[in-house]
């Protein structure tokens, strides 16, 4: 509980037994609070306390050094995995291709010569003008020919062909691994950056330019000028008469009227007394309660404010 609230409660419980027409209590903020991450040193700081704020207004940056290294790492993980599928998608290079085409037109021609070669010793064999090793020489160059032409050809097929389903499958899950990275590095390095979250009013710098903030501690706090609300104790003898929805007009030191909407109203009471309930000291409870105020400019959290019932 804050100090008004002490003070508050402490004079509700000074007066056993009555139900006051009016309230008095003190304005409260819901503070929205920016905080990196992960650590990091803070290189500016780019509103200063009590400034207006909008929002996605950039408000703070830390130092992103090793963020940004991160990030280019993570992407040429990502480039190089692409082309790794993309070679396997495709099979082998068109230059490469050439290379085994042009040996095979080569062994083609190698083995054509091997067999007129073969048929012409044949027929001098048969009129017995060469030896049978002759014969047997160039029908072993022949087939020699043959094969060689045989697994080029084969060869050419192969290249031509994409990689195996297993291959691709496994080359498609490491491209998704290193783009989760590539998106969890950026995601790092956008943190880097603290923008407004609302439109509102920066109350609070928890840290200098300079100072390395915590993972995940607050580096500034916002809060919404237009949701203020105000808190107030009601005593146990009035709580039956206040529910939320109930209205209130709202007054305050140097500003105008306005009105508030009970939003909240506490079902456990404050300060109860360590003995059991009496009719004496029922009095002394008291219930916290919250209105949101409106129609009220300028208003500051810890403001006191009256909250008179209207009808």
């Amino acid at each position: 509980m804050t100090v008004w609230g002490q003070v508050l409660a402490f004079f509700a419980a000074l007066l056993p037994g009555t139900a006051p027409t009016g309230f008095n209590g003190y304005l409260e903020a819901d503070y929205v609070y920016l905080a990196p991450l992960s650590a990091g040193r803070i290189t500016e700081i780019d509103a200063a306390e009590g400034d207006p704020v909008r929002e996605g207004q950039v408000l703070a940056r830390l130092d992103d050094q090793a963020q940004v290294a991160a990030l280019s790492g993570a992407e040429a993980a990502v480039a190089q995995a692409k082309a790794n599928l993309e070679n396997l998608s495709t099979g082998s290079r068109e230059a490469e291709i050439a290379v085994i085409r042009a040996s095979l037109h080569k062994a083609q021609a190698d083995r054509d010569l091997a067999e007129a070669t073969l048929e012409r010793t044949l027929q001098l064999s048969g009129q017995g003008q060469v030896s049978a090793a002759k014969v047997d020489q160039d029908r072993a160059a022949a087939q020699a020919a043959g094969a060689q032409v045989e697994q080029l050809s084969a060869q050419l097929n192969v290249a031509q062909l994409p990689a195996r389903d297993a291959q691709r499958t496994a080359a498609e899950a490491a491209l998704a691994v290193v783009q989760a990275q590539a998106d969890a590095a950026r995601i790092a390095l956008a943190d880097r950056v603290l923008k407004a979250p609302i439109s509102g009013v920066l109350d609070r710098s928890f840290y200098q330019v300079g100072e390395v903030a915590a993972s995940g501690a607050p580096v500034l706090a916002l809060f919404d000028p237009g949701k203020i609300k105000a808190i107030f104790f009601v005593p146990e003898a009035a709580r039956a008469q206040i529910a939320p929805g109930k209205r209130f007009a709202v007054t305050c030191d140097g500003c105008a009227g306005g009105l508030a909407t009970v939003t909240r109203l506490a079902s456990e009471p404050q300060y109860t007394p360590p003995i059991l309930y009496s009719r004496d000291e029922r009095g002394r409870l008291v219930f916290r309660a919250e209105a949101l105020v409106e129609g009220v400019s300028g208003l500051q959290p810890g403001q006191p404010v009256t909250l008179e019932p209207l009808p």
